[in-house]
Order: structure tokens, then sequence, then C-alpha cells
């Protein structure tokens, strides 16, 4: 990942070899869900469910919340939806 501008769509490589089932993008940051439920975040300017604030140029797996089935991005926020239906922040 960089921080560059980009003027034409980009393959997000750090994600090959995962199937892609569902994203969202916040004002800084994107999310990701694959096919085996698992959640994955970059970017910069809130949490990313890392454990810090820090900007994450590359995607990076969430771990403990168990199959996520459904994610939304805001501006400074994220939530995501479980296969057991808990909602998480």
């Amino acid at each position: 990942g960089d921080v560059q501008d980009q003027h034409q769509p980009k393959k997000i490589e750090a994600l090959a070899g995962h199937r892609v089932v569902a994203s969202s993008v916040g004002c800084a940051h994107s999310l990701a869900i694959t096919g085996d439920g698992a959640l994955w975040s970059w970017g910069a300017g809130c949490p990313l469910g890392q454990g810090d604030r820090d900007t994450q140029l590359l995607p990076k797996r969430i771990d403990g919340m168990g199959r996520v089935i459904a994610v939304s991005a805001g501006t400074w926020h994220s939530l995501a939806i479980t296969a057991d239906g808990a909602v998480w922040s």
C-alpha cells in the first residue's frame, strides 16, 4: 500500500487469494468481508479494529468477532454484524 492518489481503479493485491463478498468505504478507511466471514480493515483517521489508531496501508484481518456477514463504514466509525446477530462497533 501507499498514500498516493489513485486516478484509476487499482486492484488490492493484499487481498489476492481471498474471495471478497462485501466492502464498505469510510472517509479515509476501507473494510472488506471475505468468503470465510473474516473482516479486513485498512486506511487512516479512525480506529480500524486493530487495537490502535495507526494508519494501516494494507488490509489487516480483524480477529475476535466470529463470522461477519455485513459491514458499514462511516466517516469516523464502522459497524459489523456477525452471523449470531451481534452488532460490533
